[in-house]
């Protein structure tokens, strides 16, 4: 939950500004894109979500995303076998990211613009974080009027 005092603090134009790290998420899981769907699906069962971040390869790389969503359409719905099918067949690459500084209200039409579910948020070139529609709405638009 976010304190007035940060609200109070970050006052433009006498209108609240809530940046993507008060409301983002630090808790995510990362798997490697050479990993099973079989992998990926126990892994989003023990830690309770249905994203993960995949991991860039080396250093020019770029990070991806696996949703259960796409789990569903290029697995479960082709039939396939979660045991035959590879993360790097599946992920989404590259993914839009955002700054942990940005205001939430840009990162809400981001967000609509690009019909988005969840986007990680990117610091020095690190995954700091998940931000989703639910955690802009529910943890920041919500505390403006509390």
């Amino acid at each position: 939950m976010i304190e007035k005092s940060v609200i109070e603090k970050n006052m433009i134009q006498n209108r609240p500004v809530i940046r993507v790290r008060d409301v983002m998420k630090t808790d995510f899981g990362t798997i490697d894109g050479i990993a099973t769907i079989a992998d990926a699906l126990k892994q989003m069962k023990s830690l309770k979500t249905a994203v993960l971040i995949v991991n860039k390869r080396h250093a020019d790389d770029e990070i991806g995303m696996i949703t259960s969503g796409d789990i569903a359409r290029h697995v479960l719905a082709k039939d396939r076998a979660p045991d035959r099918v590879n993360v790097y067949e599946v992920m989404s690459k590259p993914v839009i990211s955002v700054r942990p500084d940005m205001d939430i209200r840009y990162c809400s039409r981001l967000f609509a613009n690009y019909n988005l579910v969840r986007a990680p948020v990117i610091e020095n070139d690190q995954v700091v974080g998940m931000v989703s529609p639910n955690s802009l709405v529910l943890d920041g638009l919500y505390n403006t009027f509390q």
